[in-house]
């Protein structure tokens, strides 16, 4: 999955010279967290609703007036990505970065905005928990063939794979979700433990050898 398919657009912006009480009625009118700050079409920095809050507070060590520009309280550079970037990549930026949203560039043409939230209906698509399934959770050997042998299993048992998912776990084993078109999970668990699979959901019941 690519940024450019999950990206929302087209992207509500604000100029630089916008006072900093307009830019904070635009967030509260939309519900949005986060506005691209341009300067003649060009993104310049962007500025959050807790930036607004900080700088204008009674608190802040110098208060901002709701009349100054945004621009002096924008965050710039920006962090940007590419509407080819993988979703992932977008994800671990804004992850290490920890900031809440990536404004997306087209060469030099703003053509999206990524969000935190965004990236939540990335997750639940690609596990494909919006169609109609059922989840199983099985632990490989780190080792060419498990997989296979797994997906060759549920094959051999006419059972439809929606999504897979994997992610190491401990002992050199690879904890594989996967969700299924079959309502019969239990009884394909307790098959796959008969062929000598490790399976961690659904769990197996305490009285069950």
């Amino acid at each position: 999955m690519l940024v450019n398919e999950i990206m929302r657009r087209p992207v509500t912006v604000i100029e630089a010279a916008t006072p900093l009480g307009e830019a904070f009625r635009q967030l509260q009118a939309r519900g949005f967290r986060h506005l691209p700050v341009v300067d003649r079409g060009r993104l310049v920095g962007i500025v959050t609703d807790r930036d607004l809050r900080l700088a204008t507070s009674s608190l802040s060590p110098a208060p901002r007036t709701a009349l100054e520009p945004v621009s002096l309280v924008m965050t710039s550079p920006v962090l940007t990505a590419d509407p080819l970037d993988p979703v992932e990549d977008a994800a671990r930026i804004m992850r290490d970065r920890k900031i809440g949203c990536l404004p997306v560039l087209d060469g030099s043409d703003l053509v999206g905005i990524l969000t935190g939230m965004d990236l939540l209906d990335a997750l639940i698509l690609l596990t494909g928990v919006t169609k109609p399934s059922s989840r199983l959770e099985v632990a490989l050997a780190d080792r060419p063939g498990e997989l296979a042998r797994l997906t060759a299993f549920l094959a051999a048992r006419h059972v439809n794979i929606h999504s897979i998912l994997t992610h190491p776990g401990a002992d050199a084993r690879v904890r594989t979700v996967l969700r299924v078109g079959s309502s019969q999970t239990r009884p394909l668990a307790e098959a796959l433990r008969t062929d000598g699979f490790e399976v961690l959901w659904p769990a197996q019941k305490p009285w069950q050898p």
